[in-house]
């Protein structure tokens, strides 16, 4: 009789699901909520000034396509500017078009220049610009996990003003799902024993969602589950009344192992194991697509879910992300792609899936044309929309008929694991977008950012949210120099010359470029590591020395400063690798003095300078991050929880280092306490085999290491969340005693 009762019970949670909603979550807001939003998000922005601004919303403006915004200057009017939008994106999109370009205004992640001109300035004609394609999409499901998972609402607003501003129309709404997949679970007969053991740690839900991993760093407090739900509720509401698309999540199919012992004759298999993590954490079960309980579970949570916050008709999921299919059969493949759409479709007959295509790049051996095609047209065509997620370097539309005509949103991801570094690919977006457009029988739909963590590089993402308004390849030199004066409030020549190097440097990648930092100064210390680069280092040497000259006339600007601290931080990694050279060269030349003079320079000024600057400018702080985390809690056990979650995820990733320095960051505590101490292990370690004439061995030193690694992350150090110290003295002492040498180095070759 157990099963029949819970089915009932099942049976129940589906009929509460059918409860009316309020107004501001039942979907799409109209023209005047989305005006009322716009009008609010431009007095957040711009206070008292707002007042000389007009934004109006008018759907009819796109005439049924794609987004538009006009901006013009009404005669005789005391309203400098009339901007409408087709929705309330368009107008903030256009709003902030006629900040960028007739104010020399710029808002980014690092920093905010809205210096207005008094008064505001009038437009000679109008300007009307139309969006190519239907969406403009962020947001990467690591990204939920790698930058959003600390968040309040100030945070979150923030951030969805920025994406409006941006143009930004389609983006995920993933917080609070996990309490209803608890009310699912509770539902179906789990106990809150096993419930607790598949959750991870909120540092790891991202891949939790997934199916890659389970109960690691968990359980979630309930706590948790109610402070999500308060904010999706918040962060959907506001989107929607932008006119933005939630994309909500859906049903892939994996399912925790107390489903099992709930109905032992459920028809469930094994996935293998996830990256470097062995089946206590990882290898989930996945449900045959025959199995009717596959449309139970599915179209269950999804009712709970649109109960809870309405819809936009949008649902993401992701069944086989880096983890391998049971098989290859064209025709198993087809049965769960289709059984997870009708679990969407059993709760919205309108539904569309949008899947990552990320996992037809990543594991390209296994996804032949077949397996493609058979995932991608068990769907009705246009009843799926794929992200081509890597298509700056590795565009899957090209080898798959445009993803056999299922439509696609062409995406920049840009950055692995939210590290820090200077990258970009800028030809590549430049271009990409509107050679896949010109594609045979292109199905492309849109543009997407879609980085695995945010506050980084901020140029790459400002031109790409520009590119997604326009029809045609920007004139790039051109466009930097305009940044850089809208970033600063002033030109500078200067600047615009040191933004120059940049561009044709670090942010001119090209081929199959992955930004996955992988300097010694961020990875675990041995005698084989890599220190190739990808562009001329001293093009990065230069643009700190005439960003540094700089420093005078625009000394006063903080996202100037953020950029000196970025470049400079960025000189040092590279003079990092040297360092790391001359220790290497000088162990096996056996050259004791030199080894001793070059990790001395390293353990005991560089990275310490590094550190200091680090510690000057707010984004590069372990404090802040530290600090989120613990605001998040509510209870001593949870900050500590909460902190461990934070630490392990930039260090080692894993109970045993499983995915070890995979989301490395640059962080002022972190530098000085987790890679310096591994510095100078190694370090040590090398004068050690020296001196007594035993071999280095590198296992030895891995277990050795492992023991710091670990002691950082259990370690209860507090940091300062706040800056401290003058970036410019800092930036100018560090160049003063290490330009020279490294300019030096430049001309003779590596040492």
């Amino acid at each position: 009789m157990a099963v029949p009762l819970r089915m009932a019970a099942v049976a129940a949670v589906l009929a509460a699901a059918r409860a009316p909603l309020p107004p501001e979550l039942r979907g799409p807001a109209g023209d005047a909520r989305q005006e009322a939003a716009v009008r609010a998000l431009a007095r957040r922005l711009l206070g008292s000034r707002a007042a000389a601004v007009a934004l109006s919303v008018d759907a009819a403006l796109a005439a049924g396509g794609p987004d538009v915004y006009r901006l013009r200057s009404p005669p005789g009017s005391t309203v400098a500017v009339a901007v409408t939008g087709s929705s309330g994106v368009a107008a903030a999109a256009g709003l902030y078009r006629y900040l960028r370009d007739f104010c020399g205004c710029h808002l980014s992640w690092s920093a905010a220049q809205l210096r207005l001109p008094d008064p505001l300035p009038r437009l000679q004609t109008e300007i009307r610009a139309a969006t190519p394609n239907r969406y403009r999409y962020y947001q990467n499901v690591c990204a939920q996990s790698y930058s959003y998972v600390w968040w309040g609402w100030e945070r979150w607003e923030r951030e969805i003003d920025w994406m409006a501003l941006s143009g930004i129309n389609a983006a995920p709404a993933f917080a609070g799902q996990e309490a209803l997949w608890q009310r699912v679970y509770r539902a179906l007969g789990l106990n809150q024993t096993e419930i607790d053991a598949h959750f991870t740690g909120p540092a790891f839900l991202a891949w939790n969602r997934m199916g890659n991993l389970h109960s690691w760093a968990g359980p979630l407090p309930r706590a948790w589950h109610l402070q999500q739900l308060y904010l999706q509720y918040r962060i959907v509401e506001r989107m929607r009344s932008l006119g933005m698309i939630t994309v909500l999540p859906a049903f892939a199919g994996h399912v925790p192992p107390g489903v099992l012992r709930v109905f032992p004759r459920i028809n469930a298999t094994r996935l293998g194991n996830w990256s470097h993590f062995d089946c206590t954490l990882s290898c989930a079960y996945l449900l045959s697509p025959e199995e009717p309980m596959f449309q139970v579970i599915g179209t269950l949570f999804l009712k709970e879910l649109i109960k809870e916050f309405g819809t936009d008709h949008i649902y993401s999921a992701d069944t086989f992300n880096e983890m391998s299919p049971l098989s290859s059969d064209p025709a198993y493949l087809a049965g769960i792609s289709n059984a997870v759409f009708r679990a969407m479709t059993g709760a919205d007959p309108e539904a569309q899936w949008l899947m990552q295509g990320w996992l037809f790049q990543h594991q390209p051996d296994f996804w032949q044309p077949p397996q493609v095609q058979a995932v991608l047209r068990a769907v009705p065509l246009g009843r799926m929309i794929v992200l081509d997620l890597f298509a700056e370097s590795k565009p899957v539309y090209e080898w798959t008929e445009s993803f056999y005509g299922q439509p696609f949103i062409w995406c920049m991801l840009h950055n692995f694991g939210g590290n820090h570094g200077l990258f970009g690919a800028v030809e590549a977006i430049n271009r990409g977008p509107f050679v896949a457009r010109r594609f045979p029988n292109s199905t492309m739909v849109g543009t997407g950012l879609v980085p695995e963590g945010i506050e980084q590089n901020d140029m790459v993402y400002e031109l790409m949210n520009e590119l997604g308004w326009r029809h045609e390849p920007l004139d790039l030199p051109v466009w930097v120099s305009r940044y850089a004066q809208r970033r600063y409030g002033a030109p500078d020549a200067a600047a615009g010359a040191a933004w120059q190097l940049l561009l044709r440097s670090v942010y001119n990648c090209s081929g199959a470029c992955v930004n996955h930092n992988r300097s010694p100064l961020v990875r675990r210390p041995s005698l084989h590591m890599d220190t190739q680069l990808w562009y001329n280092a001293s093009d990065v040497y230069e643009a700190w020395r005439l960003l540094l000259s700089a420093g005078a006339a625009l000394g006063s600007s903080p996202a100037f400063r953020y950029d000196l601290a970025d470049v400079t931080r960025q000189a040092v990694q590279q003079l990092v690798a040297d360092y790391y050279q001359r220790i290497r060269d000088s162990f096996q030349r056996r050259a004791l003095p030199e080894l001793l003079a070059a990790g001395g320079v390293l353990l005991y000024d560089l990275l310490p300078e590094l550190d200091a600057l680090l510690g000057s400018q707010r984004l590069f702080l372990l404090g802040r991050l530290l600090q989120s985390a613990h605001a998040a809690a509510t209870s001593e056990r949870e900050a500590e929880q909460y902190e461990r979650n934070a630490r392990n995820q930039v260090t080692l990733w894993g109970p045993s280092g499983n995915i070890l320095d995979y989301a490395n960051k640059q962080l002022a505590g972190l530098v000085l306490d987790y890679y310096g101490v591994r510095w100078s292990l190694f370090v040590s370690l090398l004068v050690e085999s020296l001196n007594t004439g035993s071999p280095f061995h590198q296992e030895q030193f891995n277990q050795a290491v492992f023991q710091v690694e670990r002691g950082f992350v259990y370690n209860e150090k507090r940091y300062p969340a706040t800056p401290v110290g003058d970036t410019l003295e800092i930036a100018r002492k560090i160049f003063l005693k290490y330009y020279p040498s490294a300019t030096q180095r430049g001309r003779d070759g590596p040492p």
